[in-house]
């Protein structure tokens, strides 16, 4: 692999002008499709054959509804009146009559007629029907003259909110706080290389590979079915990953040429062993995100498949593109040299405990030792107690995970200051908090008798279970083949206890069920998340076990141990415990809540935890890779694990902390989107990256190698002979004129 890759390179380097004629229209291509065949995203998070949602499928052919948007009014009268009170009661009729005479609205509810006014008298709900198709936006025109229409009951003294999906606030994939992100991201590569050029070539990389994702899925959208949550995971890892792959190389070649080394087999080699790690790193995170389709969720799948495909797309841009832009930047990116420009000519050498003369000049060269070095170096004094204060302490950050709830989010979830929310918040404090989250019994059957039968029986059998608020009426349908009843819970969408609630009805009514003969389930849209919910919880363990053995099996491939992948896993798990137990904290707790923009404490997305799952261990993974193949590639040279462990911080350190850097900021400027599902996905990545990057891979990994010793790199010899060989460190490389090994890294301070 790092010969073809090594051609790659010196190939985009030699011919850069060709190389970005050719990538620049590839993207044109891809751009211009995308948007020419563009569909729209969906909103759905069901699972076709669930229990829940087959019952609603039933239930929607003998109940049709027009497949349009719906939005909901909420009046409510000052404390200590009604809003039947005179002035009120007739304020609110000429406001809904009004409502009713906007274009654009097809349809009003009457409170009073559809049982929507609560016991006090003081709240009303009505329904507005739109002839907006559901999967698209309500014109801003229409809606502002509903709130318009409102004015009446507004000057009357009735506060009017308006909330449902109509009002729902949407967001652009990309807006200020990204861009502070990205703002970011360019400080922290300009602090790393000290060049505005070398800067800019990860940053520029990773958006072309990201709009080209984003046109890619929009063209698929138009086939395919998409959820409306994947440009925004996609995005996020795009970016992210997408910065840190061309760093990695960019750091490198520029490392290189500051030997002396010619461009073009500067970006060659560059190409070829930091593209190999590259190439590594990024099918574990490939791997991690295609796994999602275990679950069995459509929604995860598209989420996991288009978010594979971004990083799909920075790998490819990192090996291609880049080298192209290496080639045309030329001489211009080489940075200012240290004391010395030959390795192991500085007289300042800093004693390293352990290490003979000649290995101190290797490991530590230079009058100023790397941060980095130093680091590893107090590691390795006390490796035994580095590995015991790492690990308790990141044992510590996991325990509140053991408390993790999860649910579906909804209107509850969003910002405090969204009229959704709002509306939200008066309905559950007026009506009850099941009343967001109703659930329905629906009764199906050929013979109408039997149908009214069978929904009788339900009725009383209703009456006498626990956890319910209010039993609607039956509602027979006008076909005469079903029945429903809404139940409204005690307890809000969310909670465990509606969870339970569902459960029990199940196991009611399946008796019941048996007896008449009658097909009758729990549906609504609150079952069918509960079904979901489940579903995914189910799904983890299977998820792990397939993307956990795929990814030990690249690792073993990659550096020929048994010990690392299972290290490198163990690693993992501990910053996945701190990430989950760092969103108990803020997300459930309330822990800094306020300061992070979280508007509600409760369960988080039940797709979450496996996100986070997937997305977690790929990024770890690169880090993994990144650290210890700096490692391996010193230690096939000099056999040396101590001076390895050394020689790999000295290179890797520090472009391991800028990649987590990054990853941290991108992954925060998304945490203030205000989006509920992407704020906790966002807040658990950022943290388990600054766990797994500063606390795991920096403090843990050389302390356990160092304890490992030579050990660390052996592989059983049936293993090895089974195996492929797929020379990750370009110790096989032999382009014409050059020597088969990669020669060590150069002394040169790469913020120079």
């Amino acid at each position: 692999m790092a010969t073809l890759l090594y051609r790659l390179g010196a190939f985009g380097a030699r011919r850069w002008r060709t190389m970005l004629v050719g990538w620049l229209l590839a993207l044109a291509a891809v751009i211009g499709l995308g948007f020419s065949l563009a569909g729209e995203f969906e909103d759905s998070s069901s699972i076709p054959g669930s229990p829940a949602q087959t019952a609603l499928t039933k239930m929607d052919r003998h109940f049709p509804s027009p497949d349009t948007q719906s939005a909901q009014i909420v009046f409510q009268a000052p404390a200590g009146q009604k809003v039947t009170d005179p002035g009120l009661g007739e304020a609110l009729a000429s406001s809904l009559a009004a409502v009713g005479d906007v274009s654009g609205v097809t349809e009003v509810g009457n409170p009073a007629q559809d049982d929507a006014v609560s016991k006090d008298g003081r709240t009303a709900v009505a329904d507005v029907s739109f002839s907006t198709k559901a999967e698209e936006d309500v014109p801003a025109g229409t809606l502002d003259a509903v709130r318009k229409a409102t004015d009446p009951a507004e000057r009357a003294g009735l506060k009017t909110i308006h909330g449902g999906d109509a009002f729902a606030e949407s967001t652009p994939p990309v807006g200020p706080t990204e861009l502070v992100g990205m703002g970011v991201a360019l400080v922290i590569l300009m602090v790393t290389f000290g060049s505005l050029v070398a800067a800019g070539l990860p940053l520029l990389t990773a958006i072309l590979g990201v709009v080209g994702t984003m046109a890619a899925m929009m063209g698929a959208a138009s086939l395919l079915g998409v959820s409306d949550n994947a440009p925004t995971l996609a995005m996020m890892l795009g970016l992210a990953v997408g910065i840190d792959y061309a760093l990695f190389i960019v750091s490198r070649h520029r490392a290189q040429l500051a030997t002396g080394m010619p461009v073009v087999e500067s970006v060659a080699r560059a190409n070829a062993t930091a593209g190999s790690a590259v190439v590594f790193a990024g099918a574990t995170v490939v791997i991690a995100l295609a796994g999602l389709t275990v679950a069995g969720v459509p929604m995860l799948t598209s989420m996991g498949l288009a978010s594979a495909g971004a990083v799909a797309s920075a790998v490819v841009l990192a090996l291609g593109l880049l080298p192209a832009l290496l080639g045309m930047a030329g001489r211009t990116l080489v940075p200012r040299v240290g004391t010395d420009k030959r390795p192991g000519t500085d007289k300042r050498l800093r004693p390293v405990p352990g290490l003979g003369r000649r290995a101190r000049r290797r490991a530590v060269p230079g009058g100023r030792t790397p941060l980095g070095v130093r680091w590893t170096e107090a590691v390795l004094r006390r490796p035994v107690r580095a590995l015991i204060i790492g690990t308790v302490a990141v044992v510590a950050l996991a325990l509140p995970a053991m408390q993790l709830k999860l649910a579906v989010t909804d209107d509850g979830n969003a910002p405090a200051t969204s009229s959704s929310r709002q509306a939200y918040d008066v309905i559950s404090d007026a009506f009850g908090p099941g009343a967001n989250g109703p659930l329905v019994v629906l009764v199906e059957d050929q013979d109408p008798k039997a149908v009214e039968s069978a929904a009788a029986a339900v009725e009383d059998r209703l009456a006498n279970v626990a956890g319910i608020a209010d039993v609607s009426g039956v509602d027979v349908a006008e076909d005469k083949g079903a029945a429903r009843i809404q139940i409204i819970p005690e307890t809000g969408p969310r909670t465990p206890e509606t969870s339970s609630l569902v459960s029990h009805l199940r196991t009611e009514l399946k008796p019941l069920a048996s007896s008449t003969g009658s097909y009758v389930a729990v549906t609504g849209l609150t079952a069918v998340s509960i079904d979901v919910s489940d579903k995914l919880s189910g799904a983890l363990v299977p998820f792990g076990i397939v993307v956990v053995g795929f990814s030990l099996l690249l690792l073993m491939v990659a550096f020929r141990s048994a010990a690392i992948p299972v290290k490198a896993t163990i690693g993992f798990l501990l910053s996945l415990g701190a990430a989950f137990g760092a969103t108990v904290a803020v997300f459930q707790w309330g822990w800094l809540s306020g300061l992070l923009g979280v508007d509600s404490t409760g369960p988080v997305a039940s797709f979450m935890p496996i996100i986070v799952m997937a997305v977690l261990f790929g990024l770890a993974m690169d880090y993994e890779v990144f650290l210890v193949s700096a490692m391996r590639e010193d230690y096939v040279r000099h056999r040396n694990p101590r001076l390895a462990i050394l020689t790999g911080a000295r290179n890797a350190a520090r472009v391991v902390t800028a990649a987590a850097l990054i990853m941290i900021s991108v992954f925060i400027s998304f945490l203030f989107s205000h989006d509920a599902d992407t704020m906790a996905i966002a807040f658990a990545l950022a943290f388990g990256v600054l766990v797994d990057a500063f606390v795991v891979r920096m403090t843990l990994v050389p302390a356990v190698m160092a304890l490992l010793g030579d050990r660390a790199w052996k592989l059983p010899r049936r293993l090895d002979r089974i195996l492929p060989h797929l020379d990750v460190e370009g110790e096989n490389l032999n382009a014409p004129g050059t020597s088969p090994q990669v020669p060590a890294e150069p002394v040169v301070s790469v913020n120079q």
